[in-house]
């Protein structure tokens, strides 16, 4: 099967590193830069499995009709990835990767909703520079049909060729778990407001509670609005739920402990990762998913609107806040 990926960042190169080394045929479809480094030197991957350099082709757009895209942008570049390539991806599977919930819907409004697979990565990476990656932790690969459809041939054969790269999961509820992992996800508002590593951010109790106070406020709002959480593997509900209904200050040193342990190499998430490559993040789609729900049913998102804010400031000034002027902002807002 030919296989493109577009979206040459963290997780983009690293999955289509991964399925070039067992032999598959990928195409790596990234900006400029990435694509010159990786076709002059070559992908660099560093980390959990070692560090190697993989020959891979890359290129600015697609110049043939892929069997499978993994669509690895960011969720507000996936128009312009999809208007550039179109003509190409009429009868291609579409496999979705980006955090949040809106992707699916997005892709949906150009290319059949029966050639889109939705899915969850629950590994890590880092995007160091152009063509080049660092791979911080291991984890699964979900797959889903967003739109109720039952598993077909098309998704089990999607699913054994990707499980090649990450072990793959399929659920019958992908919607659910991508509501529980913005959950994952939010807590990388903070760092970003920082910009510092998410170990140097959360080794702080203070710091870890702030995000505790986000998953509260976020639940509290997902559970009035009426929408269903569904465990990930390796991150069941009940973590999620033990840790807002424990007291602050003892959440907050939990959860402070796992986020430590997470990466041997400084860990930056996918908000900070993109004010560092000057580009706009994804704070829309995660913590402002949490925001633009509790508009829709008039509740109260004072927390992560005042932090949706704050990373929207750090994109246009360039200018991080210290740990003070961070909890002095949020103060009023922690339980």
């Amino acid at each position: 099967m030919k296989i493109a990926v577009i979206g040459a960042g963290a997780i983009g190169s690293l999955v289509a590193g991964y399925l070039k080394l067992k032999g598959e045929d990928v195409l790596l479809v990234g900006r400029p830069d990435a694509t010159y480094a990786i076709n002059k030197k070559g992908l660099k991957i560093s980390g959990v499995r070692g560090s190697f350099k993989v020959n891979i082709t890359a290129a600015e757009i697609l110049d043939c009709s892929p069997d499978i895209l993994i669509l690895a942008t960011k969720t507000q570049d996936i128009v312009a990835a999809l208007n550039s390539n179109l003509p190409l991806l009429q009868g291609s599977v579409i496999v979705t990767t980006q955090n949040g919930v809106s992707a699916d819907n997005i892709v949906s409004r150009y290319l059949p909703r029966e050639n889109i697979i939705s899915s969850i990565v629950m590994f890590g990476s880092t995007y160091l520079n152009a063509g080049e990656v660092v791979h911080n932790f291991e984890g699964s690969w979900i797959l889903g049909n967003p739109f109720g459809v039952r598993q077909d041939s098309k998704m089990l054969s999607v699913s054994a060729l990707l499980d090649k790269a990450f072990p793959t999961v399929l659920s019958e509820d992908i919607l659910g778990m991508k509501y529980l992992k913005i959950f994952v996800n939010a807590n990388n508002c903070i760092p970003a407001i920082m910009g510092v590593s998410m170990q140097e951010a959360f080794l702080d109790p203070e710091i870890s509670r702030i995000s505790i106070s986000i998953w509260k406020e976020g639940f509290d709002i997902i559970s009035k609005a009426g929408i269903k959480l569904s465990s990930l593997p390796g991150f069941p509900l009940e973590n999620l739920t033990k840790l807002i209904f424990m007291p602050s200050q003892e959440a907050a040193k939990v959860f402070s402990g796992i986020m430590t342990r997470l990466s041997r190499d400084p860990l930056f998430g996918s908000i900070l990762q993109s004010i560092k490559r000057n580009r706009p993040s994804e704070i829309d789609y995660i913590n402002g998913e949490f925001v633009s729900i509790a508009k829709d049913h008039g509740l109260s998102s004072a927390l992560n609107s005042k932090l949706v804010g704050m990373v929207h400031e750090v994109e246009e000034t360039k200018k991080f806040f210290s740990k003070a002027e961070l909890l002095n902002n949020v103060k009023i807002f922690l339980n």
